[in-house]
């Protein structure tokens, strides 16, 4: 009897142990539920670095429109984020400061539907504070002597100041090669160089800390800025959703507001 017992105890306590080891098997599914959620309320948007105070203001407006998406932001240089896209980083949305870039993901087909234009900026001289140089005109900056920050040529801010340079009739001077236009803004307003061109937006951003030049309408060249939905994006009714927002009165209100002009 008692061996009876003793064996019935045993089995009872191995079901039971079976029962907690199948718990802990079927957790995995109930997280990857609970992740696959998480990530059908963010929508990744991979933007140009001109573009971060404007579209973070966005973001928050966006969100409390659509209280059950959360906007995740990674901003860099147009042609790092088309790099990371094209590795297969989880983007939903990409915003880029010029065409050129974006038609890279068009060719590889990664993008879901045209590309819409939804904003444009000009280019501005940037000085330190006071314009210790005096730097008046983009011939200035070939000036021997200077140090200049400028974009690399493959970053939109970079070609976009060659081409600005070509329509002046001025060879591009020696510069810095940045990674993004925050760079070249970053060393001006540290000191580490005489002068840099950046977009009108940049300098209004960090008002106080540099001053802007203005190039003449004849020199300047106008960035487009367009932005998509991306063929595999995670989460796709979000990302549709960002894009016309950011197109909507409301969106283009808000960019009007840091400098950007309108589509």
């Amino acid at each position: 009897m008692r061996s009876d017992m003793r064996r019935r105890t045993v089995v009872t306590a191995f079901v039971v142990a079976l029962g907690f080891v199948g718990q802990s098997w079927a957790e995995p599914p109930g997280k990857e539920k609970a992740v696959a959620a998480a990530q059908a309320r963010t929508v990744n948007v991979f933007a140009a670095a001109s573009l971060a105070g404007a579209l973070q203001a966005v973001g928050s407006a966006f969100e409390k429109a659509h209280p059950d998406v959360k906007v995740q932001l990674n901003f860099a240089g147009s042609p790092t984020l088309v790099q990371q896209i094209q590795q297969g980083a989880p983007a939903d949305v990409f915003a880029s400061a010029d065409e050129a870039n974006m038609q890279k993901l068009v060719d590889g087909k990664e993008v879901a539907g045209a590309p819409q234009l939804f904003a444009r900026n000009n280019l501005e001289i940037v000085v330190p504070p006071g314009n210790p140089k005096h730097i008046a005109a983009l011939a200035d900056l070939a000036k021997p002597g200077l140090t200049i920050a400028l974009c690399g040529p493959t970053v939109p801010c970079g070609r976009y100041a060659a081409e600005a340079f070509g329509k002046a009739g001025i060879a591009v001077p020696a510069a810095s090669q940045e990674l993004d236009v925050k760079a070249v803004l970053s060393k001006v307003a540290m000191g580490e160089a005489d002068a840099g061109i950046v977009y009108v937006t940049d300098v209004r951003a960090a008002a106080g800390k540099v001053e802007g030049v203005d190039i003449p309408e004849s020199s300047n060249v106008t960035a487009r800025y367009p932005i998509a939905m991306l063929k595999n994006a995670p989460n796709a009714a979000a990302a549709a959703a960002f894009v016309e927002f950011v197109l909507s009165p409301e969106g283009q209100r808000l960019l009007a507001g840091f400098g950007f002009l309108s589509r």
